[in-house]
Parts: C-alpha cells; sequence; structure tokens
C-alpha cells in the first residue's frame, strides 16, 4: 500500500529554522533583562525575559522534532510517496482501517497525492489532476 512520507528538505529546512528560533530566544531573553532589570514593577522583569525562554524551549522542542522527522525512516509528510515495503507508515499503526476503496483498488495510485485509484478512473478522485495514460 502507497502512502505519503515527508520529503527530507522540508523537515531539514523546518529544524534549521528552529535553530534561528533559539538563537532569537537568547538575544531576547538577554536584551529583556537588561532593559527592565531596574524597572518600578518587578513583574515585568519577570513576565517580559520569560517569552524569550518560551521561544527557547519551543525551538528546542521543534529542532528536535525536525531534526528527527528529516533523519529518520519512519516519518511523516506530503512530499513522498513510497510503498509499504520501503518504508512503513506510522499512522496506520494508530489508525489503520480497511476501506472498499483499498479492496476494490487494482494498486493505482495517484503520483501527486497519494490516493488508490481504480484501474478504469483518468483522474485522481482526491487531487482533481490527470491520472498518466497506464500505456
Amino acid at each position: 500500500m502507497k502512502s505519503i512520507k515527508p520529503g527530507r528538505g522540508p523537515s531539514a529546512m523546518g529544524a534549521a529554522g528552529s535553530i534561528f528560533a533559539v538563537i532569537f530566544g537568547i538575544f531576547w531573553t538577554i536584551m529583556a533583562f537588561v532593559i527592565t532589570q531596574d524597572s518600578p514593577f518587578p513583574v515585568v522583569g519577570i513576565i517580559f525575559p520569560a517569552f524569550g525562554l518560551l521561544f527557547i524551549g519551543m525551538g528546542i522542542a521543534q529542532a528536535v522534532y525536525h531534526y528527527k522527522n528529516a533523519t529518520g525512516k519512519e516519518r511523516m509528510s506530503l512530499f513522498d510517496i513510497t510503498d509499504s515495503r520501503e518504508e512503513g507508515d506510522p499512522l496506520h499503526r494508530h489508525f489503520s482501517s480497511t476501506s472498499s476503496v483499498s479492496e476494490q483498488n487494482t494498486g493505482r495510485f495517484c503520483p501527486y497525492c497519494g490516493e488508490p485509484v481504480e484501474a478504469e478512473y483518468r483522474f485522481c478522485p482526491k487531487c482533481g489532476k490527470s491520472m498518466p495514460s497506464s500505456g
């Protein structure tokens, strides 16, 4: 069964972007502490720098997620269509269901979105793109 898998490039770009978010969070936190150190309201000196810590935490979490997605074999995305013999679908373990289309399908899939398509279809029922002739 074909399934849609993640492109490694978009995930690698997400990991790089997350690193920039961590750097921004560090910069924000340092600058916020410097700016608010003499604030007449002490809570401002805590809340304002906390946004930088939030950026750092979210950036680290996203960097780990995207790095694992870019380098791992079991990954999810909308870019690569693979066969189950090549890579298993991690969501299939959690949300597997048999559908009548899968049972009736002749093994043909849309090259654009991965949707199972019956042999007589000229257009994909999901994305509407023209199916290449099976020759």
